[in-house]
């Protein structure tokens, strides 16, 4: 009989694509995820892997299991949550995955009423940008995630499925009292030689925000790199940096003034979930509450 376990290191397999960072994601060692994958050979009598170089890639064999293995993982859960409340009322662990300017703008309230609601539901909060959050969405380390459809570098694709919730616009945040602060829209050329606060290398938003640059033709002169908007918004409070943020992330405590884009830019923010089977109760309950939320507005205001 196959272990669900080993089932589920193999699928981090195929999503992940190597077996360090699966040893990462599982917080094993990576001879510890080996032996088991060799395991998992033994108890199907299939190999499922194959050596090239120095490197392990899944058979034809190891990929169809992989792929399937995640539908048996989420059925098994579904099983488990119907047996705890016999289908009466959502219950079990529902692990939600969101990036940082969302997460008390639209998961925070969701889940504060989800527990008021179902107090079976337990509700598990994670904090995942959007180069993170599909992979463990995919990996089985989320069940939902708040993402964006606008990241091109992992394209969502046929094995999700979708709940749009809300647009943002993309804003530039300068100092209080800057020479932009108090104009209408901006031309970013204009601002080809001011100092850049950044997230970090790629993730959504410095990719966006250097890919907006270029389009204005000019390289941005990066002076920081954090990967919590609060830092980013002190920065440019102090007057050290100007920044391309989205709008759910100003945080109207700081002092800091935003300019809408000449040319606007906003992302689609949206819910998804692995297809295939019908998502469990627990599953569809959170989907509701982050589709009914109040329309998203930005932090503080």
């Amino acid at each position: 009989m196959m272990n669900p376990w080993r089932l589920r290191l193999l699928s981090l397999l195929d999503t992940l694509g190597t077996v360090r960072a699966v040893a990462q994601a599982a917080n094993l060692s990576p001879s510890s995820v080996s032996q088991q994958l060799a395991v998992l050979e033994a108890e199907t009598r299939t190999q499922l892997l194959e050596r090239t170089g120095r490197r392990v890639r899944l058979t034809s064999a190891g990929l169809i299991l992989a792929r399937r293995a995640r539908a048996i993982l989420d059925h098994m859960d579904s099983v488990e949550a119907e047996l705890r409340g016999f289908g009466e009322e959502p219950s079990g662990l529902v692990r939600l995955g969101a990036f940082q300017s969302a997460i008390h703008t639209m998961a925070v309230p969701a889940v504060t009423r989800l527990a008021r609601e179902y107090p079976h539901l337990d509700v598990e909060l994670l904090e995942l940008e959007p180069h993170a959050s599909m992979p463990a969405l995919r990996g089985g380390d989320a069940d939902v995630i708040i993402t964006t459809t606008d990241f091109d570098e992992l394209p969502l694709g046929p094995d999700l499925d979708l709940v749009p919730l809300a647009t943002d616009e993309i804003l530039l945040v300068v100092p209080s009292g800057h020479p932009a602060a108090g104009r209408g829209a901006v031309d970013l050329a204009a601002y080809a030689d001011e100092p850049w606060a950044f997230d970090t290398p790629q993730s959504y938003m410095a990719n966006l925000a250097l890919r907006l640059c270029r389009q204005a033709r000019f390289e941005p002169r990066v002076v920081c790199r954090f990967s919590n908007y609060m830092m980013t918004l002190q920065h440019v409070e102090a007057g050290l940096s100007i920044a391309l943020l989205p709008g759910l992330a100003v945080d109207r405590r700081y002092r800091v003034d935003t300019r809408e884009l000449a040319t606007p830019v906003t992302r689609t923010i949206t819910a998804a979930i692995r297809r295939g089977s019908p998502p469990r109760a627990a599953v569809s309950v959170v989907l509701d509450a982050l589709r009914h939320s109040p329309d998203p507005e930005p932090a503080g205001s």
